[in-house]
Order: structure tokens, then C-alpha cells, then sequence
């Protein structure tokens, strides 16, 4: 197939690039390199160095033969551009990585809420409306996340997309099918349930095909291809915006640092690790819905675990601290979460679960690039309000020096 990866040059469309062009798949990349410009903003780097999109594409067709090929093209902002390219190239599918991914970088400031609401909303109608205009029958699958849900205790499993009700109507009781309610917690995930609604749009208007991924925290750092040659290494973000949770448990155990666990750390949470991810997209390409289909929509996750467990364990197998700090973010302090993934399991996964030789692999890369890491950007300092963020920690390891007077 040719298939475009759009935000190809970030955290899972790197490596999700990587493992389709291995299977044989014409790649085309299109990126802004917005992440990197944010890397800038922010004054942090990725923990692991990276080259330039056009060197990682070089030193692929080196080690393997084939090309991926890269357009700079912004999708949210370049939609004449957009529209050329699907027509003068008629991908077979798209897969749509291409949003502003942090929950914490869309509540910094009004001015990052804004960003991520045009960056995203912008981009993900932009691509729908092209795929209409030029009349490519594309299958389209998006890179959503659990978070659109929410993370209250309804005690009861969260289906794949949809939920079974029934309403009241002077005829008496009728059984019907609803996308299951959103309740984001953040900007970010705001955009994404935003992004529910226009494919549900798009899919029943125009017959478009589109598979949706609701994703959980991504872990890890190594997939097949990324292991081939260290300048195709995947990026891997620690500061405290863009790094998820187990993995920056894992980098401040291999730095020595607290590990940081917000509020009574009972928050539960559904991850994936990155191999596993990449599989995903894989066998949701493979198993695509028929023009007139409603979206289909898979929980791409494999497990759920509780935060502070996450720490325990993480410290018990480094015997690194752990420190209790405010929470920055307005979520419940413990809730439960049980979800279904039983589409892609049905398809084959073979999940990959937490290990203690992945895990350790992840330390064993935080303490190779340790000289890289500025550990003023580890904290997770970003509010999701004013009055939340008066009592936000900015230095657990308390080095700063204090007033005696």
C-alpha cells in the first residue's frame, strides 16, 4: 500500500513509519516539525538524540534499502497544499498522527489552549475535507486516546466506541446505539472528542472509511526497527509536559531523582507499550470498514494500572524513593478503570505486558544519555487551573536554596 503517516516525525509516527515501510509499504511522511519547534519553546531536548527527519530517513534507506519519503506540510494551517498532494499522490490509507499529543502543554497558558484547539481541530477537518474534495477512497485511521472518556468509576467496562441504551418514547422502550459519552479532562482531550464528532460526520455524510485508536499511555523506548541503528533511535521525552508517567518513573530512577506521584497517585490509567502500538496500527489497517460504515473504533491498550503501583514497583526494582507531591492536574483522586480490547486481540495481539527486562531496558537508555537530561525540566509544573497551580511543587528534590531569615 502507499500509505501517508501524518505527524510521522514524533513519539509513536517515527517508529510506526518505520515498522511499515519494514513490512514492504510505500511511506510517505508529512510533518511541520512542530515537535521540535515545542522542544525549542520549552528549553528541553529529547532524552535520546535526534537527528533531522531527511538524516533518519537517509540512514533507513541505508540499512534496509527503502525510502521513506518527507514533505514539510502543515496540515492545520496548509490545506490548498494538503489537497494537491492527496490528489497528485492517492495514498491507499492515512494514518493521522499529526496533533499536538500533551494533556499537560494544552493547559500551560491560554495561549497553548488555543494552539492545540486550531492546531488540532484544524488539521483533522482540513484532512477530512481533502479526502472528500479529491475523491480518494483512503482509509483514514486516527491516533485518538482513552482520555476522551474520562476517568470516573462507572464500574463498569468501557466498550469500543459505542454503548447500548435505551430510551423512552411514546411507543415504549427502543434499543439504540450511542458513541459512548465523552468527559475529557484536558484541552487536549477536548480536541480529541472533537475529533469523534467530525468523523462520525464525515463517515455517514460522505461515506468515508475511518478507524479511530483510542490509545492508552504509551511506554518504552525500542521497537524492532528503531534497534537497527542508533540514528534511527526514537525520541523520548522526560520533562514534565510531554513525558508519560512510567516512563519518567523510570528515567528520575535512573537519575536518582523522587519519583514524582501527584495526589495519592490512586489515579488508574491504561497503557500500551511502543512495539505494541505499532503492531496495532498494523492489524487496524488490515481490517478496514467499508465505505457507509460507521467509524470503528478500538481501545488500543493492553493493560491498567494504578499510579502509585506503578512507583512501588518501579522502586522496588531500582530502590529509587518516592515522593507524594500536589497534584497539578483537576482529576479525581482514585478511580477505577476497566476497558474492553477485545477487537484487536480478536485480530491477533499478543500483548506485550510490563516486564521487568523492558523496564529495565528503559533505565539501562535513561542512564546511557544522563549527561542530556536538565533536571529543572523534570517536574510536572503545568496547572490545569490558577488556583491549582498555587500549590504546585517546583523543586522535589528540594536543592533550591532557602531564605533563613
Amino acid at each position: 500500500m502507499r500509505i501517508a503517516v501524518l505527524g510521522g516525525d514524533g513519539f509513536v509516527g517515527w517508529p510506526t513509519a518505520l515498522h511499515l515501510s519494514n513490512l514492504g509499504h510505500e511511506v510517505h511522511i508529512l510533518d511541520n516539525l512542530s515537535r521540535r519547534w515545542i522542544d525549542t519553546e520549552l528549553g528541553v531536548q529529547s532524552l535520546t538524540p535526534m537527528d533531522s527527519i531527511q538524516e533518519r530517513c537517509r540512514i533507513w534507506h541505508q540499512q534496509t534499502g527503502r525510502r521513506i519519503h518527507f514533505h514539510l506540510l502543515d496540515l492545520a494551517t496548509e490545506y490548498e497544499r494538503l489537497k494537491q498532494w492527496l490528489a497528485a499522490t492517492r495514498p491507499d490509507a492515512v494514518i493521522h498522527f499529526a496533533e499536538q499529543r500533551a494533556a499537560p502543554y494544552s493547559m500551560k497558558t491560554d495561549r497553548h489552549k488555543v494552539y492545540t484547539v486550531n492546531n488540532n481541530t484544524n488539521a483533522t477537518h482540513n484532512l477530512l475535507a481533502a479526502l472528500v474534495e479529491t475523491g480518494i477512497d483512503a482509509h483514514l485511521v486516527h491516533l485518538g486516546t482513552m482520555g476522551v472518556y474520562g476517568y470516573s468509576s462507572v464500574g463498569a467496562p468501557i466498550p469500543e466506541g459505542y454503548l447500548d441504551v435505551q430510551i423512552d418514547t411514546p411507543d415504549g422502550p427502543r434499543q439504540q446505539q450511542i458513541l459512548y459519552p465523552t468527559r475529557p479532562g484536558s484541552v487536549y482531550h477536548m480536541t480529541k472528542s472533537l475529533d469523534q464528532i467530525l468523523f462520525q460526520f464525515y463517515a455517514q455524510n460522505d461515506g468515508l472509511r475511518i478507524t479511530d485508536l483510542h490509545q492508552g499511555i504509551v511506554w518504552g523506548t525500542h521497537t524492532d526497527q528503531t534497534r537497527r541503528h542508533e540514528q534511527l533511535i526514537n525520541r523520548f521525552d522526560y520533562d514534565g509536559d510531554y513525558g508519560t508517567v512510567l516512563n519518567r518513573f523510570l528515567i528520575q530512577a535512573a537519575i536518582g531523582y523522587p519519583l514524582t506521584v501527584h495526589g495519592t497517585g490512586g489515579q488508574t490509567r491504561a497503557f500500551i507499550h511502543i512495539q505494541d502500538s505499532v503492531r496495532c496500527i498494523e492489524l487496524a489497517l488490515k481490517d478496514a470498514p467499508a465505505a457507509g460504515d460507521r467509524v470503528r473504533i478500538f481501545n488500543q491498550m493492553t493493560e491498567t494500572h494504578r499510579v502509585r503501583d506503578l512507583a512501588e514497583l518501579v522502586a522496588r526494582m531500582t530502590g529509587a524513593e518516592v515522593a507524594y507531591l500536589p497534584n497539578p492536574r483537576k482529576e479525581a483522586e482514585e478511580n477505577d478503570l476497566i476497558v474492553r480490547n477485545d477487537q484487536f486481540l480478536a485480530l491477533g495481539l499478543r500483548p506485550i505486558t510490563l516486564a521487568e527486562g523492558l523496564l529495565s531496558e528503559v533505565v539501562e537508555v535513561a542512564r546511557k544519555y544522563a549527561h542530556r537530561i536538565d533536571r529543572s525540566r523534570v517536574p510536572a509544573v503545568s496547572a490545569w487551573t490558577k488556583d491549582i497551580a498555587k500549590r504546585v511543587e517546583h523543586d522535589p528534590e528540594h536543592k533550591r536554596l532557602r531564605s533563613v531569615s
